[in-house]
């Protein structure tokens, strides 16, 4: 797995599934409040008048020399739970986006799961 500080500096770069199709670019990264790892992405996907962020697991996922590969398959990640390019992951959204990657979501009533850095 990569360090935090490394993927950093990949925002903007290209992201791709695990058979290599471009899916957009990343945006953001979520961490485990819990262990402050990477946990999820944000990749900006859309036309350019119609974009927003979707969510992708970082399980698995490996870094190229100009991208970032998801260990998921596009049509998957494309489907998977977004908000808008200025908007945030609300803590009563969380569940959904570990629910798609079927995933599982520990985290009390009042507590977030996902920060991001």
């Amino acid at each position: 797995m990569f360090e935090i500080e490394d993927i950093r500096e990949w925002r903007g770069r290209d992201v791709v599934d695990v058979a290599g199709s471009r899916i957009g670019h990343l945006e953001a990264i979520y961490v485990d409040t819990a262990t402050d790892r990477p946990s999820f992405a944000t990749i900006r996907t859309g036309m350019p008048t119609r974009q927003r962020l979707v969510f992708a697991p970082l399980e698995g996922a490996t870094v190229g020399p100009e991208h970032l590969r998801i260990a998921r398959p596009k049509k998957e990640i494309k489907n998977a739970p977004a908000i808008g390019t200025d908007g945030e992951l609300l803590a009563g959204d969380e569940q959904a986006v570990f629910a798609h990657y079927d995933l599982p979501y520990d985290a009390a009533p009042d507590e977030r799961r996902l920060a991001r850095r």
